[in-house]
C-alpha cells in the first residue's frame, strides 16, 4: 500500500456465475489511489473495467458477486459494510458516473429534483435549500439556463447536457472519490473535450479523486496522473502516465499505445492486436495475453504455464511479463 492511500484493493475477485461456467471477470487486482490523484484504468471492451469500478462500490448484482480480497477506503473496509453503512458510503465518499446518461436518468423526474434527491436523504438539507443547490450544481457543470433545466426531464436534454447532469449528481455530496464509467461515449469530439475539462476542473476545485474508466488511451494521456491497464481481468502494468507512454513496459500496453492515431503523424494504417480476449470462463494458468503476444515464439512455455507476478521496472511502474524477469 502506498503511504496515505485514499483507496487500497488488494486481491480483489469478482466472478459472474454463467451457463457456461464462472466467469472471472476481475481476477485479483491490486490498485492503490491517493486523495486528489487522477488513474486512468484503460483496455478493451469486456477486459473487466466496469465490473471492477462497480466492485469498488459494491454495486455487481447477481449473478456476480465479490469472492476474494479486500477494499480499504479511507481506513476503512468496504467489503465488510452493512447496506447501511455502504448506502451512506456511495455519495458522499465515493460517486459514480455510468456510461450512459439517457438510462441513468429517471425519465419521469425533473432534473433538478433527481439532483436534489441525495441532498436531502444523505445530507440532510431542506427541499427548499436542496432546490437551490441543484441549480447551483447545474451552472457549476456549465449548463445554461439552469433554473429552466431544472424543471425539465431528461429526454429534453442533449447529450452532452444529459452527461453534465450525471456529473452534477455524483459530485452533489462532494464525494472523497469519483469513478466515471466512459463518461464521454457517443458524444462528439467537441463534447468530449468540454466534459473532460469539467471533470478534471470540478476535480481539482474539491480536491477528488478520480478514477477514469476508457478504452481511449489519449484521454488518459491529457487526464490522468497514473494509468493502470487491465487485460482479461487483472491489470498487467501501472505506473505513471509519462513512463508508461515512453516506456510501456507489457507487450499489451506497446500494442494498444501502436494502435492509437496520434495527431500529427500520417499513417496509411492503424495497428492492431490480433486476436481475441480469452474466454473467462475458462481457467487461464498463464499469461492470458501469452496467444496474441509477438514475444511468446521466444519466450517458451513458462507464459502458457505460469501467471507473471507484477514485476518492477522502476521504483513507481511494474508490469505482469516475464521479459522484465529476463536478465
Amino acid at each position: 500500500m502506498r503511504e496515505a492511500a485514499l483507496l487500497s484493493v488488494r486481491g480483489l475477485a469478482a466472478h459472474f456465475v454463467t451457463r457456461a461456467g464462472t466467469l472471472r471477470a476481475v481476477d485479483g487486482v491490486d490498485l492503490d489511489l491517493a486523495s486528489g490523484e487522477v488513474l486512468g484504468l484503460v483496455g478493451e471492451s469486456g477486459c473487466g473495467k466496469t465490473v471492477l469500478a462497480l466492485s469498488l462500490m459494491r454495486l455487481v448484482e447477481p449473478p456476480g458477486r465479490l469472492v476474494a480480497g479486500s477494499i480499504t477506503f479511507d481506513g476503512n473496509d468496504v467489503t465488510a459494510m452493512d447496506t447501511r453503512t455502504i448506502t451512506r458510503l456511495r455519495g458522499r465518499g465515493m460517486g459514480m458516473i455510468f456510461q450512459q446518461p439517457r438510462t441513468s436518468l429517471d425519465p419521469v423526474i425533473r432534473i433538478g429534483n433527481q439532483i436534489a434527491e441525495p441532498l436531502i436523504s444523505h445530507a440532510g438539507m431542506s427541499r427548499a435549500a436542496a432546490a437551490r443547490e441543484a441549480i447551483a450544481l447545474l451552472e457549476a457543470v456549465g449548463i445554461p439556463g439552469a433554473e429552466a433545466k431544472a424543471r425539465a426531464y431528461p429526454h429534453e436534454l442533449s447529450g452532452g447536457q444529459a452527461q453534465r447532469v450525471m456529473i452534477a449528481i455524483a459530485l452533489a455530496l462532494k464525494p472523497r472519490l469519483l469513478i466515471a464509467d466512459e463518461p464521454t461515449t457517443s458524444l462528439d469530439v467537441t463534447v468530449q473535450a468540454q466534459i473532460l475539462a469539467l471533470l478534471r476542473e470540478r476535480c481539482r476545485a474539491l480536491g477528488t479523486a478520480l478514477i477514469l474508466v476508457t478504452h481511449d488511451i489519449g484521454v488518459v494521456a491529457q487526464l490522468a496522473d497514473r494509468v493502470a491497464v487491465m487485460y482479461a481481468g487483472r491489470i498487467v502494468e501501472q505506473g505513471p502516465v509519462g513512463d508508461i507512454f515512453a516506456a510501456p513496459a507489457h507487450p499489451y500496453t506497446q500494442g494498444l499505445l501502436q494502435s492509437a492515431p496520434v495527431l500529427g503523424r500520417r499513417r496509411e494504417r492503424l495497428a492492431a492486436i490480433e486476436g481475441n480476449i480469452p474466454d473467462l470462463s475458462r481457467p487461464i494458468p498463464g499469461c492470458a495475453f501469452a496467444p496474441r503476444c509477438d514475444h511468446r515464439p521466444t519466450m517458451g512455455e513458462r507464459c502458457d504455464r505460469e501467471m507473471p507476478p507484477a514485476l518492477a521496472v522502476t521504483p513507481a511502474h511494474a508490469a505482469r511479463c516475464w521479459r522484465l524477469a529476463t536478465p
